[in-house]
């Protein structure tokens, strides 16, 4: 009998289960039962799969639906362990506790829950002087469900309001376009894709440090630029994008023409970072006390800690926020404004995002921040001494400093250093295997370091760099809040490790154990995206941005 080279599990597993001189023994008694002593001796048990495509026609027992449910979760990576995010894993019992309790609460209904909307308003408050807000000025803002939204939104004011001054001049409006780097999180070419703007994406390379090239924003910016995007910490290397420097240009652009071109910063994680670290961004400003910063996003979900789901997007003043976008609601008995792209959204990360900056303050931020800044530090430092590694981040490097020396230059910490030492940027750290290890085990792949890794529960990625400089993979940790001294011990060791092995062994085909490599019938019914092999080939390539 030839051998199948294919089979389905679920087909298989069906018709094993059709057993029709057993069923009137034992099904009939039990398919309609909604009582079990235990979780494991319901129907779910042995007799019958979790229904995973149509609603089962009779429910089960609460304990029973929770422990299959439970069960096949863990078949889940460890959150912790899950190196690739910036999204928070961690948050008090406390916070925790404040969330539960407010699970029902809807941020729509701003009538019915008038303390939490209040909450609502000291956050912007908060945010917005954290960020520069200047004297006069009326900043405004609103909670989102996450920074896609509120970039989105930073863009669509940015759009009307070039509307409206073209409309003014009697100057023809069908082309606008807006600017940013190639190293740009999918959202922001979302915007430009989704709301018909041309999406001006330009190469970065080494010499830009992977970020934004200012020489190339003076080549690219016309009278129908709606704004720049620029990014306060870019998800691929973690390098802070030079809003001060690109302000400038733009100073000298609308000098010579009398063309004014706004900047929304994308600050979904260096938002609740930069303030805080003695760094600050590395040399000049990049928030409102830039006249040309008009709106900034940010996540609250990532260093802001909060659980995922909140986002924040502040206009410097109510004057950049077009009257077109505000709706006037009369809702649940009450006149509220609402100028967000979603209606009904979580109130209970609101009500954790306060405790965060009531409990912890500026000076327990900072704490955090650092932390997080000195341990990225320490693992840069770690893996660029073995040899084995290079760093493309390099926020532990001396600042001014931006290339590596050797594994023979002075990596030694002061005991009194902070930040403010090195090169700015978030607490990321990209690598990737040196020209040396390359030259010596020509065998390895560097895909492979990420498959071992994640064989221990680490989840770290191994990704192309942007169009231009996607030659170069790099690997990338991003270093969060939860990421303790002695949890980044373990990952140094077990890096060296798994890097030890692949050294010691032949050339090994490892394709059968990458991720994806099985199929299986929820992925064949949801949406599928392109192997990073080929995504420069669409027509406008969505960059991928781990994040």
């Amino acid at each position: 009998m030839a051998l199948a080279l294919h089979i389905d599990p679920d087909q298989l597993i069906q018709t094993l289960q059709d057993r029709p001189a057993l069923s009137h023994k034992h099904h009939i008694h039990t398919r309609n039962a909604i009582s079990s002593i235990t979780p494991y001796s319901s129907r779910y048990s042995s007799q019958q799969e979790i229904s995973k495509f149509k609603i089962p026609q009779d429910g089960a027992p609460a304990d029973a639906v929770h422990q299959m449910l439970k069960d096949e979760l863990d078949l889940d990576g460890r959150p912790n362990l899950n190196l690739a995010s910036f999204v928070g894993t961690y948050m008090e019992r406390e916070a925790e506790a404040l969330m539960i309790e407010n699970l029902s609460k809807n941020m729509s209904d701003a009538d019915e829950y008038p303390a939490m909307m209040a909450i609502h308003a000291r956050c912007i408050s908060i945010l917005s002087h954290l960020w520069g807000v200047q004297k006069g000025e009326t900043a405004i803002g609103s909670a989102t469900t996450g920074s896609s939204e509120a970039i989105h939104l930073g863009g669509l004011a940015m759009k009307r309001r070039w509307q409206e001054k073209r409309d003014a001049e009697g100057k023809d409006k069908s082309k606008p376009n807006i600017i940013m780097g190639s190293n740009a999180q999918v959202a922001l070419e979302k915007f430009a894709r989704y709301f018909e703007v041309e999406a001006r994406i330009l190469d970065v390379s080494e010499k830009s440090h992977y970020r934004l090239d200012p020489e190339l924003v003076k080549k690219n910016i016309d009278e129908n630029t709606i704004g720049i995007f620029v990014i306060l910490g870019s998800t691929y290397t973690g390098h802070y994008e030079p809003v001060g420097e690109i302000s400038k240009i733009l100073d000298e652009f609308e000098k010579k023409t009398g063309i004014d071109i706004p900047i929304h910063v994308d600050a979904a994680s260096g938002g609740f970072i930069a303030p805080f670290t003695h760094a600050q961004v590395g040399g000049p400003k990049w928030n409102f006390q830039l006249p040309r910063v008009k709106s900034i996003n940010t996540s609250g979900h990532k260093f802001g800690l909060v659980y995922a789901g909140v986002g924040w997007i502040i206009w410097r003043d109510q004057s950049y926020l077009p009257k077109h976008l505000v709706f006037e609601l009369h809702y649940l008995g009450g006149t509220e404004e609402s100028y967000t792209l979603n209606f009904s959204r979580p109130g209970a990360q609101i009500i954790a995002q306060y405790y965060n900056l009531i409990h912890l303050g500026f000076n327990g931020f900072r704490e955090i921040m650092e932390n997080c800044l000195t341990n990225a530090r320490l693992l840069s430092k770690a893996i660029e001494a073995s040899g084995w590694y290079v760093c493309i981040s390099d926020i532990h490097r001396k600042k001014g400093e931006h290339n590596f020396k050797g594994t023979k230059a002075a990596v030694f910490s002061a005991e009194d250093e902070t930040s403010a030492n090195y090169n700015a940027g978030l607490p990321v750290v990209a690598f990737r295997l040196s020209d040396e290890f390359k030259k010596s085990f020509p065998h390895v792949k560097q895909e492979s370091v990420s498959t071992l890794m994640r064989v221990k529960q680490y989840i770290i990625p191994n990704y192309p760099l942007p169009p231009t400089a996607q030659a170069t993979e790099i690997l990338r940790v991003v270093v969060r809040e939860s990421m303790s001294l002695d949890l980044l011990d373990r990952l140094i060791t077990d890096l060296f490790a798994v890097t030890q092995q692949l050294m010691t062994t032949d050339a090994v085909d490892l394709a059968a154990f990458q991720p994806g490599g099985s199929n299986t019938v929820e992925k064949e019914h949801s949406i599928t995206g392109s192997d990073h092999k080929h995504k420069n080939k669409a027509h406008k390539p969505i960059h991928r941005g781990v994040c």
